[in-house]
């Protein structure tokens, strides 16, 4: 019997200013950092009954999300990435897979770009 696909719940662009990057400018001066995730988990639980207690509660998601960014310095946007979905899957034992993206607009590059993103996705062992 075909395994049952998983649902997913998706954060987008949660916007924070934070001092992430290589440069010594970036670290001291800060700047905006959007982040996705996309949780995959079975919601069919919280769907029937209707009650919060039964999915994943997507406000304690997003402080979780606050808490990694602002909570410690990166160089790298891949790490910064890592620890959000590392930090998901410890926190919400409901979430079987992640995907995380991290954005930095106006990334300091020789050239002209919107952004530098990241994309990595991480499951639960």
């Amino acid at each position: 019997m075909p395994k049952k696909p998983l649902d997913i719940i998706r954060l987008h662009n949660a916007v924070f200013y934070a001092y992430h990057g290589v440069l010594t400018d970036e670290q001291n001066l800060g700047g905006k950092f959007e982040v996705d995730v996309e949780l995959h988990c079975d919601l069919s639980k919280g769907a029937k009954s209707d009650n919060l207690r039964d999915t994943v509660d997507y406000q304690k998601v997003y402080a979780c999300i606050r808490d990694l960014v602002l909570g410690k310095k990166y160089y790298l946007l891949e790490a910064l990435a890592n620890t959000i979905a590392q930090g998901i899957l410890k926190q919400f034992k409901q979430v079987q897979n992640a995907v995380v993206r991290v954005r930095k607009p106006g990334a300091p590059i020789r050239g002209v770009i919107d952004f530098v993103e990241v994309e990595l996705q991480r499951s639960r062992k």
